[in-house]
């Protein structure tokens, strides 16, 4: 029969207590924050260094990048240039998009690779797997901008009022770098949302309950990114950010 005393032995230096699995400073892969802190540096070096090789790629090809992506407007031609350092100013703009487009993958790479040691081994290969995906998708709302949005947007724009507009050539690949961005951006929430189901963080009945949420989001940042709030332009972005969100449900449901 044990005693107090056995217990209290049982805790002695010579017999310590179970250590936990991990300390109050500690996470529980065994890092410390500052350990956290120093991934995250290192992380972050290796996405500007890939961002830097990538526009330094662009430049090779940014003048044709620029030609091409005036095509919605007809060219060059129709686009006029006031400030000395404006066309210098626009080739660095396309060369950074050109360069994050390349870069993408190694971002969202090193983005996952910060977050899945706190994941499970059967998690970590959704989310691994889904990069070339995110990447695909990404340039499927840079194409869906260029192809769809742009040639209803563009005409619609310069007309206004019955008076031809002849656009300064920043402000229009401002407002062309940026809609592909965005776009980019936001073609990748189905999948967003297909590897949140799979690590049941959100479900399909939470997307549904918050589609009014969905509507006013969509909203508000078809406002911030189109530049003027008529409900051509608005409709023109809401329409596909509505339809993602749909999409987004039916990912949602897949994952289950």
């Amino acid at each position: 029969m044990s005693t107090g005393m056995d217990k209290v032995a049982a805790n002695t230096p010579e017999n310590p207590a179970p250590a936990n699995s991990y300390s109050p400073g500690e996470s529980e892969n065994g890092m410390t924050l500052f350990e956290h802190l120093g991934e995250l540096r290192k992380r972050l070096l290796i996405i500007l260094a890939g961002l830097a090789v990538g526009v330094i790629v662009s430049f090779a090809f940014a003048d044709r990048l620029i030609q091409f992506m005036a095509q919605p407007i007809g060219g060059l031609a129709n686009l006029q240039s006031i400030e000395i350092t404006e066309n210098v100013g626009v080739f660095m703009r396309v060369s950074l998009l050109g360069g994050f487009i390349l870069a993408f993958p190694l971002i969202l790479y090193e983005i996952i690779a910060f977050v899945v040691p706190g994941l499970k081994s059967s998690e970590r290969k959704w989310v691994f797997l889904s990069i070339p995906l995110l990447f695909l998708m990404f340039v499927g709302g840079v194409a869906f901008t260029y192809l769809v949005m742009l040639p209803a947007a563009v005409p619609f724009l310069v007309s206004f009022l019955g008076v031809t507009t002849v656009p300064r050539l920043s402000n229009y690949f401002n407002f062309v770098t940026n809609l592909m961005f965005w776009v980019g951006i936001i073609f990748e929430t189905p999948l967003v949302f297909f590897i949140l189901a799979k690590l049941h963080i959100v479900t399909a009945g939470m997307l549904l309950k918050g589609w009014r949420f969905a509507v006013i989001i969509s909203a508000g940042v078809a406002a911030l990114i189109t530049p003027t709030v008529d409900p051509v332009n608005m409709a023109l972005f809401m329409t596909p950010m509505l339809g993602l969100y749909l999409l987004s449900v039916l990912m949602a449901v897949f994952a289950r």
